[in-house]
């Protein structure tokens, strides 16, 4: 088909490094380059223009990462520019800020305009709520959980016939443990000094406050030597955290039963060396995209009893959740599912696999999103 007869799909973004939303920006690139779209995507640029690419999708560098009216203004005059140039029939918003600049360009050029809310987005001053209903004003509001779909009509009044519930995927392909070879995951225990012969525990998201790192240190503190080994992978966030979880774990005597090795490009055999993988947030996940992966790779989870886990985590199926912020619970959890005989734990994990096989994948994400894009086109 020439160029000029593809229709082309805009996404508008900050910035192109590494995150969820950046991640969920190539696997729809790639999506729409396969079914014969023309795949665009704005940002200010970063690490992963050159995998958009290869994916087959086309790039256009504008500040959009940038906070201030002038630059509102300045961006929706640039994409407007962009879609009338490109013959953009669709404009896909995935971020608040550059979500005013796509908004008024779709309006003024008539392209259709949709949008996905990816967080909770907090509400801490007045006009924040404005702010944010930019994420639910799309002719389709895309939302990655039904947490979330709740969320945007309590919050914005939205009419349930605009949201369509698209749940983050996982690549089934990449995590899965019969694609992990042994020596991945002896490599890793290698490097981040992982006993043999105690339960490790893994907690994977990003080092900051609210993801419960700490929670999970006093928890661990209250169960008997020998203790479960607990690795808490992931990159430090803003401030000091990672610095006072190393001191919260030498106070509570666990230096020798916590590994802090950073990020990790490899997830799926990190989860094979895991017994039990963990989520301890306390604030409510929008989606929690790494539960999800363990599960994928057939490893139990306990989860915190909130947000969308909830939908992923199917009480004594997939998974077991406990009360947030709640270190007692979550010790006496992980002391009952490592009792489990291991066949059973096996079992679960098995389930686990299962459900994300038929409900979370990336292929499925992607032929939700481009239905939305048809449905729009038609």
């Amino acid at each position: 088909m020439p160029i000029q007869e593809r229709p082309a799909v805009l996404q508008v973004l900050p910035a192109l490094n590494a995150g969820g939303v950046e991640r969920g920006t190539l696997e729809i690139a790639s999506a729409l380059a396969e079914a014969g779209f023309r795949p665009l995507v704005a940002s200010a640029g970063g690490r992963l223009v050159p995998g958009l690419e290869r994916l087959g999708g086309q790039h256009v560098s504008l500040p959009l990462d940038r906070k201030s009216p002038a630059a509102l203004v300045r961006n929706a005059a640039a994409l407007e520019r962009l879609v009338r140039a490109e013959g953009v029939r669709v404009v896909h918003a995935r971020s608040r800020f550059p979500a005013w600049s796509a908004l008024l360009a779709a309006r003024r050029t008539g392209a259709r305009f949709v949008t996905t809310y990816h967080g909770t987005y907090n509400e801490g001053f007045p006009g924040k709520r404005f702010y944010n209903s930019v994420m639910a004003r799309g002719e389709r509001v895309i939302a990655i959980s039904r947490f979330i779909a709740e969320l945007i009509q309590a919050r914005h009044g939205t009419d349930a016939a605009r949201i369509r519930v698209i749940p983050r995927g996982v690549d089934i392909g990449t995590f899965d443990p019969a694609a992990v070879p042994p020596e991945r995951v002896a490599t890793l225990r290698a490097a981040w000094g992982v006993p043999e012969g105690r339960p490790v525990l893994l907690l994977a998201g990003r080092l900051t406050r609210w993801k419960g790192q700490g929670v999970l240190l006093e928890a661990l503190a209250r169960l008997p030597a020998p203790r479960p080994f607990a690795l808490l992978l992931g990159e430090a966030g803003r401030g000091a955290f990672a610095e006072d979880l190393r001191r919260q774990a030498e106070s509570l005597g666990l230096a020798g039963d916590v590994a802090m090795p950073g990020h990790s490009d490899d997830l799926p055999a990190a989860f094979l060396l895991a017994d039990l993988a963990l989520h301890c947030s306390t604030d409510a996940e929008a989606f929690g995209r790494t539960i999800v992966e363990a599960q994928a790779m057939a490893r139990p989870v306990i989860a915190a009893d909130l947000g969308a886990p909830r939908e992923t985590v199917r009480e004594g199926e997939t998974g077991w959740r406990v009360p947030p912020a709640d270190p007692a619970a979550l010790a006496a959890a992980i002391t009952r599912a490592l009792a489990l005989p291991a066949a059973e734990r096996a079992a679960i994990g098995r389930r686990a696999q299962a459900m994300v096989r038929a409900e979370y994948t990336t292929a499925a994400m992607q032929r939700a999103t481009l239905a939305v894009y048809r449905e729009l086109l038609a």
